[in-house]
């Protein structure tokens, strides 16, 4: 399976510290947040990531430079952000004819990549992704997610003022092939997945929850705490 890091955030909420460095290369206990989705994707066997570059790319690249992953990253610049979705759609000659997985690596999490490969593999009939979720402490931040007794999204309210639930997307997804000829029927490069794809399909995503961690840090204030917690 190969992967998508969406890395081209511009991290406005953390600023002064994103002044002078991207989101992804924020460090958490020393250690850049890019570098704890190589690890985790690349030791349970991922075979190739993609990592889009947009603001400080050339951090970005100096980084990725001197991983010890780099034979196995691929990069591509976005001179104007796409959205999710549209990095997706415009990138999905890497992905082949195979599911793929598609991060948000601005968030900082650890889970079993196996156990959510094995979740999407034996997901219901009719579901085209597998969305994670997880349990957040701050629900009006997030997408949350209402879901049948097989665990598929029957709803969704985005960042929404009375959320019914804590029960969140986690921005973690595993995405089949189909999924990217519906996109491409939109007519437009750019796209975002939770407000346009999401939504759109309805009763056809599974989920995989993970209990183990993961956290935004879009805040100064979520930053602190992932230093603490994690």
């Amino acid at each position: 399976m190969r992967a998508l890091l969406l890395a081209g955030g511009l991290g406005t909420r953390l600023r002064p510290l994103t002044d002078t460095m991207p989101k992804c290369l924020v460090p958490i206990r020393g250690v850049p947040l890019l570098d704890y989705w190589l690890d985790l994707l690349f030791g349970a066997g991922i075979e190739r990531a993609l990592v889009n570059t947009h603001y400080r790319a050339e951090q970005v690249r100096d980084h990725l430079a001197h991983s010890r992953w780099r034979d196995r990253l691929d990069l591509v610049h976005e001179e104007h952000l796409l959205g999710t979705g549209g990095t997706v759609l415009a990138n999905r000659h890497f992905f082949g004819d195979e599911a793929f997985i598609v991060a948000h690596a601005d968030n900082l999490t650890r889970f079993d990549v196996r156990a959510f490969q094995r979740r999407h593999a034996e997901r219901p009939q009719g579901c085209l992704i597998t969305m994670m979720t997880f349990d957040t402490d701050n629900p009006r931040s997030c997408g949350i997610v209402e879901q049948d007794e097989r665990g598929v999204v029957t709803a969704f309210h985005e960042k929404a003022a009375d959320p019914p639930g804590t029960r969140a997307n986690g921005a973690v997804y595993i995405f089949e092939p189909p999924l990217l000829d519906w996109m491409a029927g939109l007519g437009k490069p750019v796209i975002d997945l939770s407000t346009e794809v999401i939504p759109a399909f309805l009763g056809r995503i599974a989920t995989f929850h993970n209990t183990d961690y993961l956290r935004d840090i879009g805040t100064a204030d979520s930053l602190v705490r992932a230093q603490q917690d994690f």
